[in-house]
């Protein structure tokens, strides 16, 4: 073989390998699309802020004894680790990847030694790391269905409206416009309440965007599961329902006034609304074995597969807990707050 054959031969086979290595690199940065029917977290947990969401056995969550700052732990709080110090909200998981809304301080700077806070969602890795940012906003609610992230978003001139934006940063859009809760999101469709027009159960299909009437009732934060939609009957003083879908039947679950609940396989948890006695309870599903959890208001009732949390109302610490099956033993969330005491000593130890 001749030198120019040789040189010509050297140059093509390290054409090849750039071509290669240019491929693994694209793959590489590539997100992978998820099924069309995944969903994020639970929209229980979601409508209660969404600072808990368990995934193949880990969970991810806004610490509340360190200002929010993103955590991930077992199930049974064991192995805490802290991901980062913003504020965190509406978290959901699937696949490789995090998604949350994140209010915290930044490297963008408004003037000499002021941060200017940057509100938006944001995509990171299981582990926390290579975070992207999707969009600079603010937000009342958010889900992920399929391989979108619906949300609620909010603008102080244009107003409210829905958004949804493809995990990859991609195919950004306004959905509607006005108050739409996406977090109820089941088998392709977003159940919701109407707001500006009624207070009926529609079903937006994500594959058009196109909305549906479900069932003319007058509801409030709609949960559907195995068939059935609970919520609060906004007709009559916010007490806890359900409607079967397949026989259009409603049934009465309780006659308390209630301000939330969240459901979790075959439990519902509810938050009272009473001036004399107001009370956190549990009961099944079909409104049977009615127990209280903890007399007091509170608020942000998240479920996990081993243990339910909730505050006080315009408390964010202590967080309490009980088991999500067991019996009712109300403690406190105590793994969070010493790992947060933890991270604040090696903080100061840095300096």
């Amino acid at each position: 073989m001749t030198s120019k054959k040789k040189n010509i031969l050297i140059l093509m086979i390290a054409g090849v390998v750039l071509l290669i290595l240019l491929v693994a690199v694209i793959l590489s940065g590539r997100i992978p699309m998820n099924d069309d029917f995944t969903v994020g977290n639970t929209p229980g947990n979601l409508n209660n802020g969404g600072y808990f969401c368990e995934m193949d056995g880990r969970v991810y969550f806004a610490n509340a004894y360190d200002s929010f700052a993103l955590y991930s732990m077992n199930p049974d709080e064991t192995d805490l680790v802290k991901y980062n110090d913003g504020a965190v909200s509406a978290i959901s998981a699937a696949g490789n990847y995090l998604y949350y809304f994140q209010n915290s301080g930044s490297t963008d700077t408004g003037g000499i030694g002021s941060a200017v806070r940057i509100s938006g969602i944001y995509r990171s890795n299981l582990k926390g790391k290579s975070v992207v940012g999707l969009d600079r906003c603010n937000i009342a609610n958010m889900q992920l269905c399929g391989s979108y992230l619906y949300y609620e978003k909010y603008d102080k001139q244009i107003g409210t409206s829905l958004a949804k934006i493809r995990i990859d940063k991609k195919d950004a859009q306004t959905v509607a416009e006005g108050i739409i809760n996406p977090n109820c999101y089941v088998d392709g469709k977003i159940y919701y309440n109407g707001t500006a027009q009624d207070h009926y159960l529609h079903a937006l299909n994500v594959s058009t965007d196109r909305d549906t009437v479900i069932w003319q009732g007058n509801i409030w934060n709609p949960i559907v599961q195995g068939g059935y939609a609970y919520y609060m009957d906004v007709s009559e003083d916010y007490r806890l329902c359900r409607y079967n879908l397949s026989t259009q039947v409603v049934e009465v679950l309780t006659n308390d006034r209630i301000d939330m609940f969240n459901v979790y396989d075959n439990y519902i948890y509810y938050q009272v609304s009473s001036a004399d006695a107001p009370a956190l309870k549990r009961m099944r599903t079909d409104g049977s074995s009615q127990e209280l959890v903890r007399e007091g208001v509170y608020q942000n009732i998240n479920i996990t597969s081993e243990y339910v949390y909730f505050n006080s109302f315009n408390e964010s610490t202590p967080v309490y807990k009980t088991y999500t099956y067991g019996p009712v033993n109300v403690t406190t969330f105590d793994a969070a707050r010493e790992a947060a005491l933890k991270n604040l000593k090696d903080k100061d130890e840095e300096k």
